[in-house]
């Protein structure tokens, strides 16, 4: 086996260990988590049914569009489909994590062709360790597999464009489709490629080049389907990507100033190195150089689509994390003094800031509250198999009892209660799970229900861990 290719296996086993660890960082699977595995699930089961009428359970959907889930990309859920349809369900929950390892992989090929062999190896190490893609390698989220997407079409753009390699033409617009049709976001980086053209060739002769027209034809191809399903659901054809946009407007707002003040927790010292490195082309005049470039193009503008959406997460900039190593192990690769001490330092820091988090989550997750919430959901995972569960948190219940699930009646009353459970009830055991996981049991309209329930019906079920509590009602 050939030093490089030993040095891969060596550097995808390390990163998958790592991802596979932090799978258990915390006892129970984020929301959207459960929403990502319960449509891959219902999928396995029709693979043409893409929504929330049929299958029991539901997402929060307050800017509506219920039951239609095109605001929830397609990918990553048919992509869990087939690991159901195999047999392989308990796998799921490591998907991301094999995804995640073999990114890092692909990162070394990208940065062989741009750069070199050295800046393939530090880019590499540096994407096993960045805090922000290891953290959400370990949840079943869409980022981390869009990224992985991303890779591979800018690996093929990179073989096409500029080493002339056409074979790879088609290839390049069918994965950044993919790439998009599992995190809608990643459109903002389209705009990169007709600028990175301009600049390079300083005219329009890139529109001439037939392989960019088979590149937008193949990546059309792949969205057809989409379209399709957007026009026969939302009667429009672009409506799935519509439904995604009112999706991503839900939230608390954040200043536009976010991702610059959580630097360091997504991107661990690298943000400083990054820096370093945007100052060091700019001092050496490499701007002009088409990777660096094509690098700071992938970087800065989908940051700046992202620095002005109105709700933010740390997870949002995903995409751009393998911009941010490739340029950090570029500039790695020009320093002359002190480059191992250096290295090793930055790989010591992104360590033990892997480290302190582990134990700061897993200690804040691992909790009274969670315990009782797992032990709720063990409880009606073995009661009558056609049970019907009322809960506030439909999707999660659901992806751990498979039992048909739905959201309390809004407003709160005992008669929109009783209409819910008689519209669903045809002779079921019916159950109210109240908890509080995830719920602000402080409000007035909490309180309520608590004393309805604990007034109106018998316990099936509580567990009561000093404040914790999980109880769940028998509906008679």
């Amino acid at each position: 086996m050939k030093r490089e290719h030993k040095f891969l296996l060596i550097i995808f086993i390390l990163a998958l260990v790592i991802r596979v660890i932090f799978v258990y960082v915390e006892p129970i699977q984020v929301w959207d988590g459960t929403v990502y595995s319960n449509l891959g699930y219902d999928l396995s089961k029709n693979f043409l049914d893409y929504s929330f009428a049929n299958n029991g359970w539901s997402d929060a959907m307050p800017w509506g569009g219920w039951p239609n889930a095109g605001f929830r990309p397609p990918v990553l859920p048919y992509s869990l489909s087939l690991v159901y349809l195999v047999g392989l369900g308990n796998f799921v929950k490591f998907f991301m994590s094999l995804i995640g390892a073999l990114s890092v992989v692909l990162i070394f090929f990208l940065a062989k062709e741009i750069f070199n062999k050295k800046v393939a190896l530090y880019s590499a190490i540096f994407l096993t360790l960045i805090p922000l893609h290891v953290i959400f390698s370990g949840k079943t989220l869409s980022g981390v597999y869009a990224t992985f997407f991303i890779l591979l079409a800018m690996l093929c753009f990179w073989k096409t464009f500029e080493k002339g390699e056409k074979k790879y033409a088609p290839f390049f617009g069918i994965f950044f489709a993919l790439a998009i049709l599992t995190r809608y976001t990643v459109l903002w980086i389209a705009l990169m490629f007709p600028i990175y053209f301009l600049i390079r060739n300083k005219s329009l002769s890139f529109l001439k080049n037939k392989y960019l027209w088979y590149s937008i034809l193949a990546f059309f191809i792949v969205l057809i389907p989409w379209f399709l399903y957007g026009y026969f659901t939302y009667g429009n054809f672009l409506g799935a990507f519509i439904h995604g946009m009112q999706g991503a407007s839900v939230g608390f707002p954040q200043p536009w100033y976010f991702f610059f003040e959580s630097s360091f927790v997504m991107f661990s010292v690298l943000s400083l190195v990054f820096l370093v490195s945007i100052i060091f082309v700019i001092y050496k005049n490499k701007l002009s150089d088409k990777k660096i470039l094509f690098l700071l193009l992938w970087f800065f503008l989908f940051l700046g689509f992202a620095m002005f959406l109105p709700y933010k997460e740390t997870r949002f900039l995903l995409p751009i994390v393998p911009a941010l190593c490739l340029l950090s192990g570029f500039f790695i690769d020009k320093i002359k003094k002190y480059k191992k001490i250096i290295l090793m330092g930055i790989i010591i820091v992104c360590f033990l800031q892997l480290v302190i988090h582990f134990g700061y989550v897993y200690k804040n997750s691992y909790t009274d509250t969670n315990k009782c919430f797992l032990e709720g959901n063990k409880f009606l995972k073995d009661v009558q198999k056609d049970a019907l569960i009322i809960t506030e948190a439909s999707p999660v219940i659901y992806y751990y009892t498979k039992k048909e699930t739905h959201f309390y009646p809004s407003p709160w009353g005992l008669e929109s209660l009783n209409s819910l459970v008689e519209k669903h009830y045809d002779n079921r055991e019916v159950y109210i799970f109240f908890t509080d996981y995830d719920m602000p049991l402080n409000d007035e309209e909490h309180i309520q229900i608590k004393y309805d329930l604990d007034t109106n019906f018998e316990k099936s079920f509580e567990c009561y861990k000093d404040e914790a509590f999980s109880v769940i009602y028998r509906y008679s």
